[in-house]
């Protein structure tokens, strides 16, 4: 992506559309976006929708890996502030793969577009695309890597925890560390710093590994990727490709709830990069307490059930709890609440209607 001398001015009907795709996207980062203040809420839109250009290619079951890998590289140069590849030639490397418009998501209208999305990003601060840019290519990177290392398989097949551990850092740790970038731009202190960076890779680690566990279904019958580490599934008795039998259930099952509690293993880090992270330039503590609490209910609903998320049932957690936490948060919760609240929520279904039982 080349260096101007002077900032294009943000062409607003851009930006907005860029807001509106967030929300097609993703509705969980979307309430992200909502209750950040700007800035900071067209920074973190923005850095999504780059990020999430490279994750719908790596998504896509129905591009061969090969091309996948190159296509993906033709993207991480267009992020190359040193390189001259442009949006444009990207979405002609990617133009064969598209659906056709009847059959087009959301997710594919970003990456057919993504020349928006790119000059819009493109007008923000260049301090904010300095903090954006080396996670957000370290992500592409990674994604190659692990396409690469697939290939001969059809679809991602991750062997053990520590792979399991590369590959959530790559999808998620670099996002944690690139909202970390954008929240320590200005003067902040050293201690406060170190604590940011040493448990902001964690806080992606836990979202991540938190989806993993519950879309066992989902990523395998529609991407054809296995994230249950194979020696977890061994261990259990259970064969890779195989994770889906109704034969296996109970073993895949104990695989699924293992992979769970080791997303759990991050939530005092996550807890502590949220008591951390600063609240300025439009930052709000509910924009990652959100997300965060609601892992916690959806661990918690994974733990009781891990079984459902080996099959279309998933593991989801209520709208009536989600509306709860979102008010709860956005109606004046601090970073004192978020242990409490981290507890009552592991507890049961977080609702707070107020009755005459209250």
């Amino acid at each position: 992506m080349s260096q101007q001398d002077e900032r294009p001015r943000v062409d607003q009907a851009d930006l907005q559309w860029c807001h509106e795709s967030v929300q097609g996207v993703s509705r969980t980062f979307a309430l992200t976006v909502d209750v950040l203040d700007e800035p900071m809420s067209s920074y973190i839109c923005l850095g999504y929708l780059v990020c999430r250009i490279a994750d719908t290619v790596e998504d896509a079951s129905h591009i061969p890996p090969a091309e996948q890998a190159t296509l993906l590289r033709t993207y991480d140069a267009v992020l190359d502030p040193e390189d001259e590849t442009t949006a444009e030639s990207f979405v002609d490397s990617v133009e064969p793969h598209l659906p056709e418009e009847d059959a087009m998501t959301d997710d594919w209208a970003v990456v057919r577009d993504s020349p928006r999305v790119l000059r819009t990003f493109q007008s923000l601060p260049e301090d904010v695309q300095r903090a954006i840019v080396p996670p957000a290519r370290e992500l592409v990177q990674g994604m190659v890597e692990f396409v690469e290392r697939y290939e001969d398989d059809g679809g991602l097949r991750i062997q053990t925890r520590s792979e399991l551990e590369e590959y959530c850092y790559y999808a998620a740790g670099t996002v944690g560390n690139l909202i970390t970038n954008l929240v320590t731009r200005h003067d902040v202190a050293a201690d406060r710093r170190r604590r940011l960076y040493d448990t902001a890779e964690e806080f992606g680690l836990l979202l991540q590994l938190v989806n993993i566990s519950k879309d066992v279904y989902d990523d395998y019958t529609a991407e054809d990727n296995v994230y249950l580490p194979a020696e977890w599934l061994q261990d259990a008795g259970v064969p890779q490709e195989e994770v889906l039998d109704d034969e296996h259930e109970a073993s895949a099952a104990s695989v699924v709830r293992r992979t769970a509690e080791f997303a759990g293993s991050f939530l005092d880090d996550a807890q502590t990069y949220l008591e951390t992270v600063p609240l300025r330039d439009g930052n709000t503590l509910e924009a990652w307490a959100i997300p965060f609490l609601l892992a916690v209910g959806t661990l918690r609903e994974l733990l009781a059930r891990p079984e459902d998320a080996l099959s279309a049932t998933g593991v989801k957690i209520s709208r009536q709890e989600v509306l709860a936490v979102v008010t709860e948060m956005s109606s004046g919760g601090d970073r004192e609440a978020l242990g409490e609240l981290r507890e009552d929520i592991s507890a049961g279904p977080y609702h707070r209607t107020p009755s005459s039982a209250d």
